[in-house]
């Protein structure tokens, strides 16, 4: 039992980590979601094939891919890796870069879900909006948005786990600078001493399970509070017959 609270005592630096990468990609690219899905679903044909392309090269080419790529780009531009404190420094940093994959490609998964919430927002009700004289910004925020971030949200709260989920590749693609290791490296490292898998790997997929649970509990209470003016649907009772 020592061994295991001990164990959880290590890995929890390492947890912060993929919280971070997490919690630093999630408000920016759900704007940036929210933008590529009414760009994808625009009557302009130049702003919907630019979203289509963007949205078709993130979700078709690996994640892993995607960061060799981005490092890649910026030791092209000649981007110095030992310079903490200039510009050239903290843009090949991977607190820097793993957060800005991250945005663009949650951003691009994400848009597909708005986008096809966005295509099942009854069209009466847009009508009838239009038919009451609303203009489209009053139609947007008073009819679409609310439509469709109900119908898209369960989808989203996957999303938003898979992206959490997809934090421990970040330092299998980037360099780990200063000893900045994630709780899948980390578990690598410890079991390249004593080989023991399963304490170390078991260690960090219950940081996982338990950092996915408090977002599944989280984005369930903004679901509520999305869906408060439905009735609540009274609970299922079983008994057997002959107490009825």
């Amino acid at each position: 039992m020592d061994i295991f609270l001990n164990e959880l005592a290590a890995f929890a630096p390492a947890a912060l980590f993929n919280i971070y990468f997490a919690a630093a990609s999630i408000p920016i690219g759900f704007v940036l979601a929210v933008l590529f899905a009414l760009g994808k679903g625009s009557p302009n044909p130049w702003i919907s094939r630019l979203s289509r392309g963007y949205i078709y090269a993130f979700r078709g080419s690996p994640l892993f891919i995607q960061f060799f790529m981005f490092y890649s780009l910026a030791l092209s531009l000649n981007i110095s890796l030992w310079k903490p404190w200039g510009v050239s420094g903290w843009m090949l940093h991977p607190l820097f870069i793993g957060p800005v994959v991250l945005i663009l490609n949650t951003a691009a998964y994400s848009a597909e879900i708005f986008y096809g919430a966005l295509r099942a927002v009854p069209r009466g009700e847009t009508e009838a909006a239009r038919a009451y004289g609303m203009s489209r910004w009053q139609q947007f925020r008073s009819v679409t948005w609310p439509n469709m971030i109900r119908l898209a949200w369960p989808a989203y709260t996957n999303e938003v786990v898979f992206l959490f989920h997809a934090t421990a590749i970040v330092y299998f693609a980037l360099p780990v600078i200063d000893n900045q290791m994630d709780l899948l490296v980390t578990a690598k490292s410890r079991f390249e001493k004593d080989y023991n898998t399963f304490l170390h790997f078991s260690v960090a997929a219950l940081y996982f399970l338990a950092v996915s649970l408090v977002v599944f509990f989280l984005f369930g209470l903004v679901y509520k509070r999305l869906m408060r003016h439905m009735p609540v649907q009274p609970r299922m009772r079983f008994a057997p017959k002959w107490i009825r």
